[in-house]
């Protein structure tokens, strides 16, 4: 296979759209959000905090403070792909994001 073939191929792969969760273990805080690729913006939030450039500057403390090893990321819950490439799943997100903020809160959670 060729290397214009890997490339086609990789960009008609549908990425995993859904919420993803990071968790202050010491306090129970939780930041959720959405994003087209969830596990990618996962590893892009790790690499903002430390380069110390998270937006959160409240998550960016806990984590100057206590370290990596006192969070965890996770994926919570995926779209399914869609029928048409291209398609726009930013309402889907948006009320997943929605359902998941009303969860944890049920639970009594605390968010950032």
């Amino acid at each position: 296979m060729d290397r214009k073939e890997l490339i086609r191929r990789y960009k008609d792969t549908p990425r995993p759209a859904g919420v993803y969760r990071v968790i202050h273990k010491p306090s129970g805080r939780t930041l959720l959000g959405t994003s087209p690729d969830a596990p990618a913006m996962l590893n892009r939030i790790v690499a903002q905090l430390g380069w110390d450039s998270f937006p959160n500057k409240e998550l960016q403390a806990d984590w100057n403070e206590d370290g990596e090893d006192a969070f965890e990321f996770e994926v919570v819950d995926l779209l399914p792909p869609p029928e048409q490439p291209g398609s726009d799943n930013k309402a889907d997100l948006d009320t997943l994001l929605e359902l998941w903020t009303d969860k944890l809160k049920e639970e009594g959670g605390l968010l950032y």
